[in-house]
């Protein structure tokens, strides 16, 4: 190993964790091979200067996050994390095979509830769930689909097997850092990225238009799609702007919306357009003040009944925050053996339903062995690490779940898969997870090869969300046979293509007068920094 590697293995010692890049014998993994061929030949001041550069480089192009209320530049370190492609297309398949069951799971949810009926889950989990909304029962959504976007959360234990850790079918975010990432590490690592056949990911956004647009109400040949944000102080804005530009669609905010006769329009400087698709990327509490929140200043009054009517596709279905519960996320193997009739292909990561008496017991008596989470937090926010937890915080915790057991889960601490990672000039594990997204189209499900690879950077530390201090890692799907190729993407840049849009513009929400109170200035940030969770 050269002098970046050299307390590695003493480091690897401290844990029992699967490491991604290195056999538990100091052995390096075979598809690691290019890499370290070109680390090996780097120095610490070399790798550190191409650290910088890529962060310079996110703060340049506006790849930003937001972290204690200050805005950062996108961490991203300059070791992949890389899959294997035969391995991959098992775990594609498993993350396809979930959102399926999902997808059927929520229609059946909001229309007959055969699997309560046929006892497979009690109807009070369901109803109980603050994301189940009976605002939107009983009608079907275009081509029968409500999770067109999704995101899987997985994680490798100390074993080597991949496990589901949560799902997000309401509002997945992170994608856009996953083709940040990819620009900027051909341009870190090139030598690397160059001599591997690594799977692409510039095609997401052409997926994504691609379903958006299948999807859109009957007998509109040619549907108009926006992406609809909560605005400039959400902390995903920079994810919805890109998107937006990539697909050569409008950024619209709720204002620039106008409902009229269950049918939705678009206020342009030509006048109003007709909507049919809208990508909506806040949360459902504050889409429609007419459903839900009264003193949403973010969403769109007569949305929903226009979504009713068959008149506008709203994406992701309002109502799948249900399927996002963490108590339902227990139930989604028996799901798919419902479902399809099919085997989990990734299993979940053991879990204790609080709810349940023994369960409940068990884990009161072992609360500073586990980990325990709310089930409709996000984000990391609320969980309650055991063996990290003081006397004084485990008993709060224990206060909370006896009050309200069924807001509560439990798992074991899970020691997840290590990646090298850059730190005080030299690299050490670090625990990472993985997130996937897929695409629904309503025929198939398309899996973006690799995801948003999420990494703790403390030594130790288990929590990877960037909202957290985490950062991240691109992630390489590589065909070892060369059957795919690792070409960097000629693809015209996305602010190049939202100029070639027609002419038509959004009339600017900036320029609405009903903003324009400092009180109503004040809420709608606030609102914005609640709406959408971040990753």
């Amino acid at each position: 190993m050269s002098d970046l590697f050299a307390e590695y293995p003493k480091a690897m010692q401290r844990s029992t964790a699967f490491d991604e890049m290195f056999t538990p014998e100091g052995q390096l993994r075979s598809e690691y091979s290019g890499v370290n061929d070109v680390l090996q030949s780097l120095t610490v001041p070399d790798v550190s200067a191409r650290a910088e550069t890529m962060a310079r480089t996110f703060l340049d192009r506006g790849v930003t996050f937001d972290f204690a209320g200050e805005e950062r530049a996108w961490p991203l370190d300059i070791v992949p994390r890389i899959i294997p492609g035969e391995e991959w297309n098992g775990i594609s398949a498993g993350v396809a095979q979930r959102v399926r069951a999902l997808e059927m799971f929520l229609n059946d949810v909001y229309d007959r509830m055969e699997i309560v009926r046929d006892g497979v889950m009690p109807r009070s989990l369901i109803t109980t769930s603050a994301h189940f909304h009976r605002e939107v029962h009983g009608f079907t959504t275009p081509g029968s689909v409500r999770v067109h976007i999704s995101g899987i959360d997985l994680v490798r234990d100390d074993t080597g097997t991949f496990r589901v850790l949560e799902d997000n079918v309401r509002v997945p975010s992170g994608v856009s850092y996953v083709l940040e990432n990819r620009r900027a590490i051909a341009k870190g690592l090139p030598e690397a990225f160059s001599g591997a056949a690594i799977r692409p990911v510039e095609e997401y956004p052409r997926r994504l238009l691609s379903a958006l647009r299948r999807t859109a109400p009957e007998g509109v040949d040619d549907p108009t799609v926006v992406v609809l944000t909560p605005g400039v102080y959400n902390s995903a804005y920079f994810e919805h702007t890109l998107l937006a530009g990539m697909m050569g669609v409008e950024l619209v905010e709720g204002r620039d919306l106008v409902c009229r006769a269950n049918r939705v329009y678009m206020r342009t400087t030509e006048g109003e357009q007709r909507v049919d698709v809208i990508y909506k990327r806040l949360d459902d509490d504050f889409l429609d003040p007419l459903q839900f929140r009264a003193d949403s200043m973010l969403g769109v009054p007569g949305i929903v009944n226009a979504a009713r009517a068959g008149n506008v596709t709203i994406a992701n279905a309002v109502g799948n925050g249900v399927a996002d519960d963490k108590l339902v996320y227990t139930y989604v193997p028996d799901i798919i053996r419902y479902y399809l009739n099919e085997e989990p292909l990734i299993p979940n990561v053991d879990t204790f339903r609080l709810e349940e008496p023994e369960a409940r017991e068990e884990v009161m008596d072992r609360l500073a062995e586990l980990v325990v989470k709310p089930v409709d937090g996000s984000g990391g926010k609320g969980l309650v690490i055991g063996p990290a937890a003081s006397r004084e915080e485990l008993e709060a915790l224990r206060q909370k779940v006896l009050a309200d057991p069924r807001g509560w889960i439990a798992q074991p601490v899970l020691q997840l898969s290590t990646v090298p990672t850059l730190a005080d000039d030299t690299f050490g594990p670090r625990h990472v997870d993985l997130r996937p997204f897929a695409i629904n189209d309503g025929e198939d499900v398309w899996v973006l090869p690799g995801g948003l690879t999420r990494v703790a950077l403390t030594e130790g530390s288990l929590v990877v969300n960037s909202s957290q201090g985490g950062g991240s890692k691109d992630t390489w799907v590589v065909d070892q046979d060369g059957a795919e190729t690792g070409e960097v993407s000629t693809a015209v840049p996305w602010s190049t293509r939202r100029g070639r849009r027609a002419t038509q513009r959004v009339w600017p929400s900036a320029f609405h007068t009903d903003a324009s109170s400092s009180d109503a200035y004040d809420e709608q940030q606030q609102q914005q920094n609640q709406g959408g969770a971040p990753c």
